[in-house]
């Protein structure tokens, strides 16, 4: 993993966008080169310097990959849905720069020459790509990771999603300590003969996971320490989730941890900073989504026969615990909770219209929240805002809850990108453990990584 201003990305993933970017940058001097187009030098003279054009062709193409989801870590498209992604991003981008092109003719490199760089893209990325999955799959490239420790922490906080998402590490097994009441099964453990570093050297670790219920086992410390003097990497249960699966594991936290831990700082200078970006990103999303919020506001209307509110309006908390009025298309029938009972949304809800289940998938119904964003009393990313009511018994039931009302909710957040809408007591506490990712981690790359990856969300219908 490389951390990039606090935020975890895999080097797979740090590859990738890298090279693509240079095939991108590189195509366009490929679709102009005389050895594959035929320019002249006068046509040379005529285009100019190529390089912005080529800067602005690679942000375009990269970003059109971004939206649809092509650099997300937990990404498990397979071939097909790789090339329907890779389709929808070329033929988008695609769209975009030959309407840039006409609008602004300064930008051209000519039709032709553009369109042999977009076919030279896309065969490079394809063809990189294909070599770049098979070889990220090979043991030997690998992080090989041993895990001390086998109890309940151990086994509570080390699911399978840390390992599934990630092409980078290899977990070798389990060490169980003396006195340590072992829950995880002898095929997963491995076992110490002689020392504990000797151990390590012959399974070729590259990183020892510390993961050991420390109240009833005493942390062997010199053991660890020589293997740590011997080039192993010692890295904390919680450290590694964080890094690995992109949250903070509720199960193996601990209170000294989040106390000592880096981040979780709000930042003043941050805090306008964040602030601007709201004002920015909600005028220009009222101005130009105006269009569209009036069209759903009119199929909402003819839907429910011409009668009963388009604009839904609820009580929810925003940050330090103050409630707020939160505004949205409104997706359920008017009699939802004709009792007064808040209920969790479900799947297949009975309760959500033809035009709501759309609104919901699309996220559409959230549009109306950007007035909340100019407001202040959201930000564009930020935690899910929830009802008092939830949140009452949510914060007694489940530790450190209240610690996400330290900033602003959010329309989208890295919880709602990485988890999906979750309707119980489980559902909220793991995707606490992403918003706390998120608070802990904040940083206007981040930001923009979630608002990038957002679209996806929308595109695929993936919404709740």
């Amino acid at each position: 993993m490389i951390r990039i201003f606090r935020h975890y990305v895999p080097k797979f993933l740090v590859v990738l966008g890298c090279v693509e970017a240079l095939i991108f940058f590189a195509s366009v001097y490929f679709g102009f080169a005389p050895p594959f187009s035929g320019a002249s030098p006068g046509t040379a003279e005529l285009v100019g310097d190529l390089w912005p054009k080529a800067t602005l062709y690679m942000v375009l193409f990269v970003l059109a990959l971004a939206t649809v989801g092509l650099y997300r870590r937990d990404l498990v498209a397979g071939p097909t849905g790789t090339s329907l992604r890779l389709t929808v991003a070329f033929l988008g981008a695609t769209g975009i720069a030959f309407t840039a092109v006409a609008s602004f003719p300064t930008l051209s490199i000519g039709d032709l020459a553009l369109a042999r760089a977009i076919v030279i893209s896309l065969i490079a990325v394809i063809a990189f790509r294909a070599v770049l999955y098979r070889f990220s799959e090979a043991e030997r490239l690998k992080r090989r990771v041993l895990v001390l420790g086998a109890g309940e922490r151990a086994a509570a906080a080390l699911d399978a999603q840390a390992w599934d998402d990630s092409r980078e590490v290899s977990l070798v097994g389990y060490v169980q300590v003396h006195g340590e009441n072992a829950v995880i099964d002898g095929e997963h453990r491995v076992y110490v003969e002689t020392t504990l570093v000797d151990l390590c050297r012959k399974h070729l670790i590259d990183e020892l996971v510390v993961a050991i219920d420390e109240e009833n086992v005493e942390l062997p410390v010199g053991e660890i320490f020589d293997c740590k003097v011997n080039g192993i990497q010692i890295t904390d249960l919680v450290m590694f989730l964080e890094r690995q699966a992109g949250c903070i594991q509720l199960d193996a936290l601990r209170p000294g941890t989040i106390v000592y831990a880096d981040g979780f700082v709000q930042a003043i200078l941050r805090g306008y900073a964040h602030r601007a970006m709201d004002l920015v990103i909600s005028c220009i999303g009222l101005l130009l989504a105006s269009p569209l919020m009036a069209a759903t506001a009119l199929a909402i209307y003819v839907e429910s026969g011409f009668r009963g509110p388009v604009l839904y309006r609820q009580v929810r908390i925003g940050r330090n615990g103050e409630p707020f009025e939160i505004f949205k298309f409104r997706s359920m029938r008017t009699d939802a909770e004709l009792d007064g009972r808040a209920r969790w949304a479900q799947a297949n809800d009975t309760r959500i219209t033809r035009i709501g289940g759309f609104l919901r998938k699309t996220r559409l119904d959230e549009l109306p929240q950007l007035a909340n964003v100019l407001l202040g009393t959201m930000s564009f990313v930020g935690p899910r805002p929830e009802r008092p009511e939830f949140v009452e018994s949510l914060a007694q039931e489940i530790p450190y809850y209240n610690l996400r009302h330290i900033v602003n909710p959010g329309i989208t957040g890295w919880a709602q990108i990485c988890y999906p809408y979750g309707a119980s007591v489980d559902d909220a506490k793991r995707k606490l453990e992403y918003d706390l990712y998120y608070i802990k981690n904040a940083s206007f790359f981040l930001d923009v990584t979630i608002i990038i990856q957002t679209a996806q969300v929308v595109l695929w219908g993936k919404g709740r």
